[in-house]
């Protein structure tokens, strides 16, 4: 099943992922929030929109932007609207 981890704690788990260009996106549902804080970072994708930024946060560690979603995605990419992605030093695997 895959997972993403970050300093040992389990961020998220699910075998309902999407990929999307080498990237494991993770139903909504499946990923621990206590870890997540939202952050003011906005990038833009030409063909799937505006992603919105998360901080990762396990214990007093930060890792700022680690992870990303898109709240309102292109039609190209609405089969991972608010579905999250993770990078940055998070290992994801199956």
């Amino acid at each position: 099943m895959p997972r993403a981890e970050w300093k040992g704690k389990i961020l998220a788990e699910s075998d309902h992922v999407r990929m999307v260009e080498g990237n494991v996106y993770f139903p909504p549902e499946s990923v621990r929030r206590e870890c997540l804080q939202e952050s003011p970072t906005r990038s833009i994708c030409p063909w799937k929109g505006e992603a919105h930024y998360y901080t990762v946060v396990v214990g007093e560690e930060e890792n700022p932007d680690a992870a990303w979603y898109y709240p309102e995605p292109k039609p190209a990419a609405k089969q991972i609207c608010n579905y999250i992605a993770f990078w940055k030093g998070v290992k994801v695997a199956d």
